[in-house]
């Protein structure tokens, strides 16, 4: 199975700042699992394969959805 997200941000820094918050925990992903997380420009588009099972998949997808949210959270109120 294999999913590409793309989030559209307002500018480059934003991109950046999300995409290197959540690599980290792409680092350590399990044998058949594999996600990547790149910033192009205002957008941060991840990668996620996987060769295991459909919850394996649906949970990495939530996970990595989370964490950008937190990010996006982190910097909104380093803003503020």
């Amino acid at each position: 199975m294999r999913a590409e997200i793309t989030m559209i941000y307002e500018d480059n820094n934003t991109a950046t700042a999300v995409a290197k918050a959540v690599s980290p925990d792409n680092l350590d992903a399990p044998q058949g699992l594999m996600v990547e997380t790149i910033a192009t420009e205002s957008s941060v588009k991840s990668i996620i394969q996987c060769n295991k099972t459909i919850k394996t998949f649906i949970a990495t997808i939530d996970d990595l959805l989370s964490a950008i949210q937190s990010a996006e959270k982190t910097l909104t109120e380093i803003d503020s």
